[in-house]
C-alpha cells in the first residue's frame, strides 16, 4: 500500500502483454491489452542500461513532449511506468504502419483529395506542436503512423526523440534530421526555429503527390548539394494531373 501511495505501480498489474510489434534501439515494442477496459495499447520498453547519458536525456525529453501533446494527429501517451532498469511507455496502438508503407501499398499514387486530407491533418498536428514551442526536427514519412490501413486512416506524428522545446525568441542549432527531408538552414548549421518542420512537411506533401522526394540521390553528398543549391522543379509526368 505504501508503494502505491507513493505513486509506484507495476505495469503487469494493469496490462497483459502480447506479441512483439517491433524492435527499437533500446528494447521491444509490444502489443498489450488493459486488463480492466480491454483497450489495446503499444508498450515501448526502453532498457536504461544500454543508453548513453545523452540518450537518457532524449528519452526523458520525448516523454515530456508526449505529456504535453493532446492532439488527434499526434501519438498519445496513455501511461508511463518505470523501474530501476526500464521505462515502459504506453502509447496508442496504431493498427496501420507508417505513411511510407501506406503509400507504397498503393503504388505510390494517392488521389489528390486524399493527399489534401492527409496534409491538412499532419499540418494541424505540426501547428499544435509549434504553438507549445515544440520543434520535432525529424518529420518524415516513416515518423507518421497510420491509425489503420484503410483509405480513411488517420495520420499521427510519432518519434519525438530529437524534439526540442524552444521559447519565442530562441533558436536551435543541432544538425538533426534525415537527408531528403532536412532543411537547408539545418545543413548549413545556421540557427533555426520551427521553419525546419515546415520544410520537412513540404517534402512529405511532395512525396505524397509524386511518390518521390524533391531532393534525393543515392549519394548523400549529392542530396545535400541538391537541397542547398537546386531549385524545386515539377518536371515529373505526375505533376501534369495535379491542380495548381
Amino acid at each position: 500500500m505504501l508503494l502505491k501511495a507513493m505513486g509506484f505501480a507495476n505495469l503487469f498489474d494493469f496490462y497483459e502483454l502480447g506479441k512483439t510489434l517491433g524492435k527499437g534501439q533500446f528494447g521491444l515494442v509490444k502489443l498489450a491489452t488493459h486488463k480492466v477496459t480491454g483497450v489495446q495499447a503499444a508498450i515501448k520498453t526502453v532498457k536504461k542500461a544500454n543508453m548513453k547519458p545523452i540518450e537518457v536525456f532524449q528519452q526523458r525529453r520525448e516523454i515530456e513532449v508526449l505529456k504535453m501533446c493532446q492532439h488527434d494527429n499526434i501519438i498519445k501517451l496513455v501511461d508511463l511506468f518505470e523501474n530501476s532498469d526500464t521505462y515502459f511507455i504506453v502509447l496508442d496502438f496504431m493498427q496501420g504502419k507508417d505513411l511510407f508503407d501506406y503509400i507504397q501499398k498503393r503504388g505510390f499514387s494517392l488521389p489528390e483529395q486524399r493527399v489534401q486530407d492527409l496534409a491538412y491533418q499532419v499540418a494541424m498536428g505540426v501547428q499544435y506542436m509549434h504553438e507549445f514551442g515544440i520543434v520535432h526536427r525529424d518529420l518524415k514519412l516513416e515518423n507518421i503512423m497510420m491509425s489503420d490501413s484503410s483509405d480513411s486512416a488517420m495520420p499521427k506524428i510519432v518519434d519525438f526523440g530529437l524534439a526540442k522545446i524552444i521559447g519565442p525568441s530562441n533558436t536551435a542549432s543541432e544538425p538533426f534530421g534525415t537527408l531528403g527531408y532536412v532543411a537547408p538552414e539545418v545543413l548549413k548549421k545556421q540557427p533555426y526555429t520551427f521553419s525546419c518542420d515546415v520544410w520537412s512537411l513540404g517534402c512529405i506533401i511532395y512525396a505524397l503527390l509524386s511518390g518521390s522526394l524533391p531532393f534525393d540521390h543515392e549519394s548523400q553528398k549529392e542530396t545535400i548539394r541538391m537541397t542547398l543549391d537546386d531549385k524545386l522543379v515539377f518536371d515529373l509526368p505526375c505533376w501534369d494531373t495535379v491542380s495548381p
